[in-house]
């Protein structure tokens, strides 16, 4: 079995070697790197699958580094940072981060985040419908493509997987720990927020779109619930 490729990024020594040596005896590969020019190197090199990326590195941030790793492929992120404020977390969830873990923290928690995060790479393969159809909006589960009249949504992995699952059950009205142990695959932990935050951005890709049909809605204290257009609606197998 190839093991799973993690790339660590962190301006400090002590948690970036903790975390390399800790993650290495889980039987990952591990790569390193102290700064934003060298991560980008190893990232394009390494080919990680997952990257623990820390927000305050010399001489960029991990906001602008984890938009630049998206632009090359889907890896998946996970942002290590000092930093508390939600505006700060709200804008790394919206540049494709797929999780936040503010320090301190512990090593466990750490490893429970990851094989959560990794879980969802094996998702698609148990999916049994290839394509949802509502309107003029068709999500590709075989590519992962989203669109709206033939134009591609650009989402993120958790964001596509957000809207395939509450696409799957049309008119269900998802409870944020719902969503969260469906998608994320554990229990509810974390930023209470982070539901909230990619559906905000699924919803303004879709209308960026030029759609101004509102398939997401919000259910006033309970969740979130997938709707569609009276006519021209299918699911194909």
């Amino acid at each position: 079995m190839v093991s799973v490729k993690i790339l660590v990024v962190d301006d400090d020594p002590a948690i970036r070697n903790l975390v390399h040596r800790y993650l290495s005896k889980q039987n990952y590969q591990v790569e390193s790197a102290a700064d934003g020019e060298t991560a980008l190197v190893l990232f394009k090199e390494f080919q990680p699958d997952l990257v623990v990326l820390d927000i305050n590195l010399p001489d960029t941030t991990g906001f602008h580094l984890c938009q630049e790793m998206q632009s090359y492929n889907d890896a998946f992120v996970l942002m290590l940072t000092s930093l508390a404020d939600e505006a700060d977390k709200v804008k790394g969830f919206g540049l494709g981060a797929d999780d936040y873990l503010t320090k301190p923290f512990g090593l466990v928690e750490l490893s429970v985040r990851i094989r959560a995060i990794l879980k969802r790479q094996i998702q698609p393969s148990k999916i049994k419908v290839e394509q949802l159809q509502f309107g003029d909006l068709v999500i590709n589960s075989t590519n992962r493509e989203v669109k709206f009249k033939d134009k591609i949504i650009p989402l993120t992995n958790i964001q596509f997987e957000l809207l395939f699952c509450m696409a799957n059950k049309p008119g269900y009205a998802w409870k944020r720990a719902e969503l969260y142990q469906q998608v994320w695959d554990t229990e509810w932990f974390g930023y209470p927020k982070c539901p909230d935050v990619h559906i905000s951005q699924i919803r303004k890709k879709i209308k960026e779109c030029g759609c101004d049909f509102e398939y997401i809605k919000t259910v006033w204290k309970i969740g979130y619930k997938f709707e569609y257009p009276a006519e021209n609606n299918s699911i194909k197998e």
